[in-house]
């Protein structure tokens, strides 16, 4: 048997020494009000000036969440890394409601199997998901963004934070401007 090797790429865009990590749940309306910023947010602070990261913050109230940010690490491990893994993120938050229950508890997607949700959103990402979904050890790639977010204390998506100190005054309904005023003063 070979012993084949993954790398899963960071959910990192920009450069800067400005670090702005956003924790994220990606069916979640205020987490996907976040991600459709992020590249609004990186234009105007610019990319040599702040450093995003995505953390992803899987909550079990949105059913289908482990087998989401699963799909999405996976498709960072594949071709095109943090790109494929944005599209699947890009995927889902248009079209969150095909892949989340309706009031967390019922709805079409009852009846949807894990295979027929990744099937579905590597149709809409065109990213193939497959594979990758099945590398055994991938878990490791979550607990590690499990216990980071649980190291920083945090529990509830979407959460901010700047230089590692979390920004309990932000919200996913602040203009980008604001953002960037944000991370000019600390």
């Amino acid at each position: 048997m070979t012993d084949v090797t993954w790398r899963a790429d960071p959910l990192t865009w920009g450069h800067g020494p400005r670090v702005f990590e956003v924790f994220l749940e990606p069916t979640c309306p205020y987490s996907v009000k976040t991600f459709n910023k992020l590249d609004a947010l990186l234009e105007q602070a610019g990319e040599d000036r702040v450093t995003i990261k995505i953390r992803l913050q899987s909550q079990p109230w949105h059913m289908y969440s482990g087998v989401l940010v699963r799909c999405i690490l996976a498709a960072s491990t594949l071709a095109g890394g943090k790109e494929a893994a944005k599209k699947v993120m890009a995927a889902i938050a248009a079209h969150r409601e095909e892949f989340e229950f309706a009031r967390h508890a019922g709805g079409p997607n009852m009846d949807v199997t894990p295979n027929q949700l990744i099937e579905r959103l590597e149709n809409y990402s065109g990213i193939q998901l497959k594979e990758a979904f099945s590398i055994p050890d991938l878990d490791r790639e979550i607990k590690w963004h499990c216990k980071y977010a649980r190291q920083n204390g945090i529990h509830v998506s979407p959460t901010f934070m700047i230089d590692g100190l979390v920004q309990a005054d932000m919200s996913s309904g602040d203009e980008v401007e604001a953002w960037v005023k944000k991370l000019a003063i600390i």
